[in-house]
């Protein structure tokens, strides 16, 4: 029983069910939790786990090709993502389902008031924002060309950098592989962290404006 959630959160259970189409089927799910509005995904450890996957021999796929279809994938996500949001605008806002809900785009809203385009990059780093932050840059008709270079740089950092970073520690420390699930609750706590630091300077910020007032 893998240690975060249901089966297909966990790499180790995808690689075994699915063998040398985990590459594939991991590009799926980065496409998705880029663009289709589905925020709970396993997008980080994922690409760590095809990285170490492929650097300890187990995933037999070029580390090259693999970062640059990943990369590809989620910048197409994010496209995805930003023509639904500059289609169906608004309204979206208004839906209260499990993914899909106001309290989610605030917070996303809140990220890119803060940060502006630079958004389109850092928030790619946080989770559930990664999500919902192009839907929110197609909703502001957010200049396209504008779009497509912060979202395209975004995606190279993210994509490549988290696979790189599973292949290069997977090479440095072959036992890591006997210990993924340790790893992947590591990424899971590292990725947070940033929401933590959004809430506490989001409060301290709320804490003056009433000592203002």
């Amino acid at each position: 029983m893998p240690t975060l959630g249901p089966n297909w959160m966990d790499p180790a259970w995808l690689l075994e069910r699915f063998g040398n189409q985990f590459f594939w089927v991991s590009t799926a799910i980065v496409f998705v939790e880029c663009g289709l509005l589905f925020p709970i995904l396993p997008g980080d450890s994922l690409l760590f786990a095809v990285g170490l996957f492929i650097a300890n021999k187990t995933l037999h796929f070029n580390i090259v090709s693999a970062c640059l279809i990943l990369s590809i994938a989620a910048f197409l996500g994010n496209v995805v993502g930003y023509e639904i949001g500059r289609a169906v605008g608004t309204p979206l806002y208004e839906r209260q389902g499990r993914f899909i809900n106001k309290a989610n785009f605030d917070k996303t809203h809140d990220f890119f008031d803060r940060y502006g385009a630079k958004a389109l990059v850092l928030g790619r780093f946080v989770p559930i924002v990664r999500t919902f932050i192009t839907v929110v840059a197609g909703v502001g008709k957010m200049e396209r060309r504008h779009f497509f270079v912060w979202s395209g740089v975004g995606a190279v950092l993210w994509a490549t950098g988290v696979t790189l970073a599973g292949y290069f520690l997977g090479s440095a420390f072959p036992s890591l592989k006997d210990h993924l699930e340790a790893v992947i609750l590591l990424i899971v706590a590292v990725s947070v962290i940033p929401m933590v630091l959004e809430f506490l300077n989001h409060r301290r910020e709320a804490r003056r404006a009433l000592d203002a007032a």
